[in-house]
């Protein structure tokens, strides 16, 4: 059966959309269903044949693809981030991984009958982990707040030196091969991080000096970036890879330069680019697989599982102050994920072109990594945290959105009383005076892909969204109730008189029940604390119970929240009305004159 290409081409699009759907209503990586979908849309069905849609415009197209994809990983990259992520975790990114490298290099070699160049590709190839397989993997296994902070750290900072470690084996591979010398090597070397830190340096001063106004700026980026690829490759052959990931790292790490939007876009772009990429590259795995690959890949995933990655966890932690059952689950979660499987097919696309033996079982060996990791840590990872008991019990902590006063009030008092609490915010004064105040913060929107790769919530399971941006505090309930759940969402309303009329009123379907009582708005409450109002936390007992608090405080104050004795948070909505109890907390907003007494 063949299909028009314009048909086929969108009924791709259409099938990757499916795909990063319904990774996203099952919490596990995308990258697992789209291969899933490549492999039953080519080997199986024979509907899609790449080679024959694309022709001679399939290599371009997969280069300038994992160009844009090595580009946004590196981008993410932050040199002063490295201070702060600990010794486990650095130990993982360096010879933890180098370690790992050496020995998948050595299983692929004895297992799948790889040559040493191969195999060695193959190690740096797979043992890197990534941000897109970890964080879908931490929200279902919750655990404890070490782990989760050592594994998305790993995620994050080994994702795009994997791939700077996979483009120098590369290079050193078909320097070799095309008989060049070590000069003409280090050359190639030399040629990419010159034309990377080049392009780096000149879009970032245009940037920094606004010299491409803000609407172009995505899109003047991304002709940069596949313009550097083109013209490296073009003054050195095969080191455009190399300039790509040099340009992000050093773009990034440019002082006084704010890349966020465009690492939004870049972000936005990448995972239509992985929709159809994926999908395309499993559509060329070769079927049925060379003889041997399916056992031998097999194999390599268990040894993987079960000897390489605790083996490089007990190298690279040693001495530091993780407990042992902390370190037997970092051992058994190690997801491969994008970078895997964008780099390898491309370089098993030149390779196989070069007539290097093993090229062509190179993409299997890789896929089958993937999609194994992915499922069986998947499966097992929060059973195991449960067994060894580094599980976080139900999340009971609260995702804040906003940093003016009202929401930095809030979340001091839910803070004090013994809550986890995150404020996200994109104003930096709020964030900052949030800071200040004691309370974890996180820089941006916190609806964003940004935020997704970034923001810790671990032990978070509820959302106040509670910004002077209505239009973005109903955005981030949608993008949150899928997360925490649609009793677990709230927000703060925004009304002002013209917002009173069902013209311009949102539709049901975009809010979340609203927070404390029927009057309350944001305007409301930064009023009550302007003129002297505060918040305030009190533990209720048989003898002060929550009548002698009204008794006290007056009739006006404004029941907020109330933590009962085991720590659960109950929180008032127009949709839920408290009772407290003895042995409560509560905390209510109260009037200046009771505020004084207190």
């Amino acid at each position: 059966m063949t299909m028009e290409p314009g048909l086929l081409l969108t009924t791709l699009l259409g099938v990757g959309f499916a795909a990063q759907w319904l990774a996203w209503r099952v919490r596990l990586p995308a990258i697992v269903f789209l291969l899933l979908a490549g492999i039953v849309f080519g080997p199986v069905l024979q509907l899609v044949h790449p080679d024959r849609l694309l022709g001679p415009l399939l290599f371009p197209v997969v280069s300038l693809a994992v160009a844009l994809i090595l580009f946004e990983g590196s981008l993410s990259l932050r040199f002063a981030e490295l201070r702060g992520i600990g010794g486990a975790v650095r130990g993982l990114v360096s010879y933890g991984a180098i370690a790992a490298l050496l020995m998948l290099a050595a299983a692929a070699h004895l297992l799948a009958g790889l040559s040493w160049d191969i195999a060695l590709l193959f190690g740096a190839l797979t043992c890197v982990t990534g941000p897109t397989v970890i964080a879908p993997m931490l929200r279902t296994l919750r655990p404890n707040a070490r782990i989760a902070s050592t594994l998305r750290w790993e995620g994050i900072v080994i994702d795009p030196l994997g791939a700077l470690f996979a483009v120098l084996i590369y290079e050193a591979i078909v320097s070799r091969e095309q008989g060049h010398t070590i000069g003409v090597f280090l050359g190639t070397i030399g040629s990419g991080v010159v034309a990377g830190a080049a392009a780096a340096l000149v879009l970032g001063q245009l940037l920094r000096r606004q010299m491409i106004p803000e609407y172009l700026q995505n899109f003047g980026t991304l002709a940069a970036v596949l313009l550097t690829f083109s013209l490296s490759n073009a003054l050195a052959h095969e080191s455009g890879l190399l300039a790509v990931t040099i340009m992000g790292v050093a773009l990034g790490n440019m002082r006084n330069l704010h890349v966020d939007d465009i690492l939004d876009f870049k972000e936005h772009l990448t995972t239509l680019l992985v929709s159809s990429l994926f999908i395309l590259l499993a559509a060329r795995l070769p079927w049925p697989l060379p003889s041997g690959t399916l056992m031998a890949g097999i194999g390599i995933l268990l040894v993987s599982q079960v000897l390489i990655r605790p083996l490089s966890v007990v190298i690279a932690t040693a001495g530091s102050s993780l407990a042992w059952r902390e370190r037997a689950l970092i051992a058994w979660v190690a997801p491969r994920g994008i970078v895997a499987a964008a780099v390898s097919a491309l370089f098993a696309l030149r390779l196989d072109a070069l007539g290097m033996h093993g090229a062509d079982v190179l993409v299997p060996l890789v896929f089958i990594l993937i999609i194994g990791t992915v499922v069986l840590q998947g499966a097992t990872a929060r059973p195991l945290a449960r067994w060894l008991g580094v599980a976080e019990p139900e999340p009971r902590g609260v995702l804040v959105f906003g940093a003016d006063e009202v929401p930095r009030a809030v979340a001091k008092a839910l803070h004090d009383g013994g809550i986890r609490v995150v404020l996200a915010d994109d104003d930096w004064e709020g964030i900052r005076r949030a800071r200040m105040d004691g309370l974890a913060t996180f820089f941006g929107n916190p609806a964003s892909s940004h935020a997704d790769r970034h923001l810790d919530l671990t032990g978070i399971g509820r959302l106040l969204a509670m910004s002077t941006h209505r239009e973005r505090n109903s955005l981030a309930c949608l993008h949150y109730r899928e997360e925490f759940g649609r009793d677990r969402v709230y927000r703060l309303r925004n009304l002002g008189p013209e917002e009173t009329t069902d013209r311009a009123a949102l539709a049901d379907s975009l809010l979340a029940p609203p927070l404390f009582e029927e009057a309350m708005t944001h305007g409301r409450f930064a009023g009550l604390l302007a003129q002297g109002w505060r918040v305030k936390s009190t533990r209720l007992t048989a003898t002060f119970d929550w009548p002698h608090f009204i008794e006290q405080y007056g009739s006006a104050s404004i029941l907020l929240f109330g933590i009962e004795e085991k720590g659960a948070l109950r929180v008032v909505s127009t949709k839920r009305q408290l009772e407290p109890r003895p042995g409560w907390t509560v905390i209510a907003l109260v009037p200046p004159a009771a505020a004084a007494e207190a």
